[in-house]
């Protein structure tokens, strides 16, 4: 096994309690004095700074949530003057105000060194060329992996998203070992590889580290027999620091949350009440070492359980199981919580379909309806409207026992559903328009 920094991923979990109980009582003391949002928060449930004595009283500070963020724009929820912020990045979100971050010199070291413990899990070193294809800008993917990559050391390719067919002809190129992009991005690449006429043997890709989206374990499966490379899940959120809160390792059994960075708690996203081990719920992040943009307590909407067991590759970090959903994207058709990770495994399952769909959710009279758009293989597009018909059959009574209600299924021609360069529009939600 190698590790980037085997001192904080190999620690013994009360040497990890000593340290995050340090850093989170010193963040505490930061915020309060330095953030009126935060201080005012805690003023009105009557905690002071020094009731915070270790993680043991985590639950006594108040949440964080995306609308705190929104009503601090741009930058009520600094912690350090702008004077000693040396990059802000921001949200792409379709909704209301950006969310703004920003970054000290120390934080984006910090930032590089998570990333590098990311790539290290990926099996990536300084004899890689990492081929980044997470868009550069406000969006913090492009950059992190970037600089992540640098520290360890690795050759950059800095190919952002975009213009398909260059990017995997670069791939063949430059010998890229290492990619990086959205699971749904690196999808469309195989697909536009394949056309091209060019075979997965002709390129040097050794693994993969895709995050941004949830993706199935069938997806990986895909993505890892067609470009014949190792595939880990990673995960982050600006909000926290961008890519680099969470890492697969090669064992895929989890991703290794760096707590020494930011501590994890699972929630009930009803009630607020933090679950033991092993239950699922909202994931929760306090950060302890960040100094322009801390956070405590934010609650990500994700959904997933945390393992606090040894991974076999070693590492001693808390492990959060892949992402399945969010709690505040989930759809409710008919009184029933549906994800669309879980039609995603389904359809994944048939090689008659191609790994791209749609959700077309609606509401007819007072019933909701959930209508699945999925691609056929140019191989199915071609067969008899009897044998259409026994594919849409399986699909639907597949998704029936899984979800526990009925979908239509709707069998549409190659190349009909938008790609994505970034993250993929799975949803369409006709009930609520915006």
């Amino acid at each position: 096994m190698e590790c980037w920094d085997k001192k904080y991923e190999c620690m013994s979990r009360d040497e990890m309690t000593a340290v995050q109980s340090e850093r989170l009582v010193n963040t505490v003391n930061r915020v309060y004095n330095n953030v009126p949002s935060y201080q005012k928060k805690m003023q009105l449930i009557g905690l002071e700074p020094g009731d915070i004595k270790s993680i043991a009283d985590l639950d006594k500070l108040p949440f964080t949530t995306k609308q705190d963020l929104r009503d601090n724009y741009p930058y009520g929820l600094f912690a350090e003057p702008m004077s000693n912020v040396v990059r802000v990045h921001a949200s792409s979100g379709t909704t209301g105000k950006q969310i703004v971050v920003g970054y000290t010199r120390k934080d984006l070291e910090s930032w590089a060194d998570v990333i590098a413990r990311t790539l290290t899990c990926a099996g990536a070193n300084k004899d890689s060329f990492v081929h980044n294809a997470y868009g550069y800008g406000f969006f913090t993917g492009a950059l992190g992996i970037h600089y992540g990559a640098e520290k360890i050391g690795a050759t950059v390719i800095p190919i952002s998203g975009g213009n398909t067919k260059r990017q995997i002809q670069t791939m063949k190129d430059f010998g890229s070992t290492i990619l990086a992009c959205t699971p749904s991005y690196a999808l469309f690449l195989i697909e536009v590889m394949e056309e091209m006429g060019i075979q997965k043997g002709e390129l040097q890709l050794k693994s993969g580290v895709f995050g941004a989206e949830p993706w199935s374990l069938n997806m990986r499966s895909e993505i890892e027999e067609r470009l014949g490379i190792l595939a880990i899940d990673i995960y982050g959120l600006s909000e926290i620091i961008g890519p680099g809160v969470s890492s697969e390792c090669s064992c895929k059994s989890g991703l290794h949350v760096f707590e020494d960075h930011f501590i994890p708690e699972i929630i009930n996203p009803e009630t607020g009440k933090v679950l033991p081990p092993g239950e699922k719920g909202e994931i929760v992040f306090s950060t302890v070492t960040k100094e322009a943009f801390p956070v405590l307590r934010y609650r990500t909407r994700d959904i997933s359980a945390l393992n606090y067991e040894k991974c076999i590759c070693g590492r001693t970090h808390v492990r959060m199981n892949r992402v399945t959903g969010r709690s505040d994207d989930m759809l409710i058709i008919r009184g029933v919580n549906v994800f669309p990770s879980q039609i995603e495994s389904v359809l994944l399952k048939f090689s008659e379909v191609a790994p791209h769909y749609q959700l077309i959710v609606d509401r007819v009279g007072n019933l909701d309806s959930l209508e699945v758009w999925v691609e056929m293989t140019p191989a199915l597009f071609s067969d008899e409207v009897k044998q259409l018909e026994d594919i849409e059959r399986r699909i639907r009574e597949e998704l029936d026992f899984i979800l526990g209600i009925s979908a239509k299924i709707k069998l549409v021609e190659p190349k009909t559903i938008e790609r994505s360069e970034g993250k993929a529009k799975r949803v369409i939600d006709k009930r609520n328009p915006v």
